[in-house]
């Protein structure tokens, strides 16, 4: 017959072994253990030799400009975002541009939501990107072109946005 240790108050004994069932294993730090059946430090496993060396952690995959300048425009230009939200994102006459598209709204639905289905993009010379994008919703497909200059600031900024259709005439500044 086993008996149980009582602690003061009545309480039963405290779990002193933290593994769970399905748990990795405790290692000593920098240590790498493999988990993988017949290594050897997995549980259950035969065979010998030292633990396996783990791969490098891969950094996390960070967005091109290109894809996110695109969602950001689709959302200003169905009205889900405000046109001053691009301000410091824009240079030269693109906010300007970009305020006269968001004024008609092209992108509003009723019905779904405006996605970026596709982006393409062209490097005419260092720091500089044109880009396209294909936006859908529903079943209706417009076409988006902007551009992109990366500045002294290494920040990049859209410089022009097109919407399929007619252009509007540009009337040179004094």
């Amino acid at each position: 017959m086993t008996r149980t240790r009582r602690t003061p108050g009545g309480r039963p004994p405290v779990r002193h072994d933290t593994r769970r069932p399905g748990a990795p294993p405790r290692t000593a730090p920098g240590r790498a253990v493999s988990r993988t059946p017949g290594t050897p430090d997995a549980p259950g496993a035969t065979g010998g030799g030292g633990p396996q060396p783990s791969a490098p952690p891969r950094p996390p995959v960070r967005p091109r400009p290109t894809d996110l300048f695109a969602e950001r425009l689709v959302e200003v230009l169905s009205g889900r975002r405000p046109v001053h939200c691009m301000l410091r994102h824009t240079a030269g006459r693109a906010y300007d541009e970009l305020a006269r598209l968001a004024e008609r709204g092209p992108l509003r639905t009723r019905g779904e939501r405006p996605v970026v289905r596709d982006i393409g993009y062209y490097v005419p010379r260092s720091g500089a990107v044109e880009a396209f994008a294909r936006i859908g919703a529903g079943d209706r497909l417009r076409a988006m072109a902007f551009r992109l200059e990366q500045g002294p600031d290494l920040r990049w900024r859209c410089t022009a946005v097109e919407l399929g259709g007619p252009r509007t005439p540009h009337v040179p500044e004094d």
